[in-house]
C-alpha cells in the first residue's frame, strides 16, 4: 500500500494535528506516525471537500455516451445554480484528479461537471481501446460533448448551461458553441486554441528567444535540431516534445515554473482517483495522441469568428502553450451577442491553478451574470445592517 508523508503541504495541515500528541512516543513510533496510507490521505481530503448542503449534489457517475462508458463528477452546493461543464485539455489531460485543489469555491456558484473525455483517465480505464477508437476524432468527440450537454440539460431541467473549454477542450468548446449556441448561456474559452500551426510557431520562437537570452546552449542546440519548426511537413511527436520541453521550462505553461510537477503531484492525493486511475492518465494520453495529434495540428479557427451565444475568454498574459497573442487577436475579430476578455497578468496556460482567486472572481463577476439575467441562479447572500 502506497504511503505518503504527512508533511506533504498545507492541504494536509489538519491531518498533521491528528498525531500532534505523538511527541512523547519512541523515535521509531514517531517516525511511523509521520506516514499515512494513500487511503488515509484521500479520506482526509474527501471529508474536507464533502458537500453537505441540503440542496447540493456530489456524485461520481458513469454515463453511457457515444456508445461507451464515460465518467463524470458533478458537484455543487445549490442545484438552483447553473451548470458549468468543464472540457479538459490534452488531449487526455484530465482535470478530475487535480480539480480538488481549486474547484471547491466554484461550487458555491455553479454545479460543476468534470468529464473524463473519451481516451482520458477513468474513461480510458473503463473501456477497451477498440471500443473507444471509432469516436477518436474532433467530430466524434464534439458529438460526445453534445450528448453530454443534452444529458445534463434533461437531467437537471435546464434549458441552457455554461461550457468552459481549456486548451484542447477549447477546440471542442468552439465546435459545440457553433453547433448548439441555443444550449449555452455562454462559451468560456481558457487557453484558447486558435490556429495550431501558428501556435506552434509562436511557442517555438518564444522558447528560442528565452534560451538565447539566457545563454542556454543545450536548449538552443535541441531547438535548432528540429528547425525549421513547424515547417512545411507533418509535425512529429518528438519535435513537439522538444518545443514543449523548453517552452514549459521558460514559464510558457505555468508562469515562473519550469515544469508541471506542482500540479501532477496532486493527482496521487485525489479522492476521485485510484492508483490505477492515475496510471491510466499516461496510457490514455499516448492512445489519444495517436488518434488526435494530426487533427489537432490542423485546427484553424481564424475564420470561425461568428457566434450565436456570448463568448468569454480567459487569457494568461504569459501563455505560450496556446499563444496569448493569437487568442487576443482572435477575440478582437469575434462577433457574438456579447463578448468579454480577461487577461491574467501573472499566469501562463494554467490560469485556474496559477491565479485561483482571480479566476473565481471573474467566473462570478463576468460569467455567472449571463445565467442570473435568465433567473437561473440561486439567490445571493442577504445582508443585514445593524
Amino acid at each position: 500500500m502506497k504511503k505518503i508523508r504527512r508533511a506533504i503541504g498545507t492541504v494536509l495541515a489538519t491531518a498533521v494535528l491528528v498525531t500532534a500528541g505523538a511527541a512523547s512516543a519512541a523515535p521509531a513510533e514517531q517516525d511511523a506516525a509521520h506516514w499515512m496510507t494513500r487511503a488515509q490521505v484521500t479520506g482526509v481530503i474527501a471529508a474536507n471537500q464533502k458537500i453537505v448542503s441540503s440542496n447540493g449534489i456530489q456524485e461520481q457517475i458513469k454515463v453511457r455516451i457515444g456508445g461507451i462508458d464515460q465518467w463524470l463528477t458533478i458537484r455543487g452546493r445549490d442545484l438552483r445554480n447553473p451548470i458549468l461543464l468543464v472540457l479538459h485539455g490534452g488531449p487526455a489531460s484530465t482535470d478530475m484528479p487535480q480539480a480538488w485543489t481549486f474547484e471547491s469555491p466554484w461550487q458555491d456558484y455553479f454545479t460543476v461537471v468534470e468529464w473524463d473525455q473519451r481516451g482520458a483517465g477513468k474513461t480510458y480505464a473503463a473501456n477497451t481501446e477498440a471500443q473507444m477508437a471509432p469516436g477518436m476524432s474532433i467530430a466524434g468527440m464534439a458529438d460526445d460533448a453534445a450528448q453530454l450537454v443534452d444529458y445534463l440539460r434533461q437531467r437537471f431541467h435546464k434549458q441552457k448551461i455554461f461550457v468552459m473549454g481549456h486548451s484542447w477542450g477549447s477546440v471542442l468548446g468552439v465546435e459545440l458553441a457553433q453547433r448548439h449556441p441555443d444550449w449555452l448561456y455562454a462559451y468560456v474559452g481558457v487557453g484558447q486554441v486558435v490556429n495550431m500551426r501558428r501556435n506552434e510557431e509562436d511557442g517555438y520562437a518564444f522558447a528560442m528567444r528565452e534560451a538565447k537570452a539566457r545563454g542556454n546552449a543545450a536548449a538552443v542546440h535541441e531547438l535548432e535540431s528540429i528547425a525549421p519548426y513547424p515547417g512545411p511537413k507533418d509535425i512529429t511527436l518528438d519535435q513537439i516534445s522538444v518545443r514543449d520541453k523548453w517552452e514549459m521550462y521558460y514559464g510558457g505553461l505555468a508562469w515562473g515554473r519550469q515544469d508541471y510537477q506542482f500540479a501532477a503531484d496532486t493527482w496521487d492525493l485525489s479522492p476521485d482517483y485510484s492508483e490505477s486511475d492515475v496510471d491510466a492518465v499516461g496510457k490514455g494520453s499516448l492512445f489519444s495522441l495517436k488518434h488526435l495529434l494530426k487533427p489537432l495540428l490542423s485546427v484553424d479557427f481564424d475564420r470561425t469568428t461568428t457566434f450565436g451565444c456570448p463568448v468569454v475568454l480567459f487569457v494568461g498574459a504569459h501563455d505560450n502553450t496556446t499563444s496569448h497573442t493569437l487568442a487576443e487577436q482572435w477575440f478582437d475579430k469575434l462577433q457574438a451577442p456579447s463578448k468579454h476578455l480577461v487577461v491574467f497578468a501573472d499566469s501562463a496556460h494554467m490560469i485556474m491553478l496559477e491565479q485561483p482567486g482571480r479566476f473565481l472572481v471573474h467566473l462570478v463577476d463576468d460569467v455567472l451574470p449571463y445565467a442570473q439575467k435568465a433567473g437561473d441562479a440561486a439567490p445571493t447572500e442577504t445582508e443585514r445592517n445593524h
